[in-house]
């Protein structure tokens, strides 16, 4: 069976992953949608589930300008070396997940 791009993954596949992470780590869907709100302007209540991931982040209502200063690596590349706009935006939420998952404050997550 192939393997289905993340760009074409239903957001009702990849958010419940996301999610799964956070809480395993003793974090909240609230947080969660915290970071995804802080990051792309989406409310998650009122987010199109059937859309896929990649088109959500292209329609992203607000992509937070600080989201540049988000910098570390994922699966070992550098987030700020990724030269995909798009597969940037996807690694940049993965990374802020990760902080979320290993307990960084909320303030802190958020660039603030």
């Amino acid at each position: 069976m192939p393997r289905q791009s993340i760009f074409d993954m239903p957001v009702s596949k990849v958010y419940p992953l996301l999610l799964q992470k956070a809480e395993r780590k003793g974090r909240t869907k609230e947080e969660l949608d915290t970071v995804i709100h802080w990051l792309t302007g989406y409310d998650m209540d009122q987010v199109d589930q059937s859309a896929p991931y990649g088109q959500f982040f292209e329609n992203a209502p607000a992509m937070n300008p600080k989201a540049t200063l988000i910098k570390g690596k994922i699966c070992g590349i550098a987030v700020e070396s990724i030269e995909d706009p798009l597969m940037q935006k996807i690694r940049w939420l993965d990374k802020l997940v990760d902080e979320l998952a290993k307990g960084k404050p909320l303030e802190k997550i958020l660039r603030g």
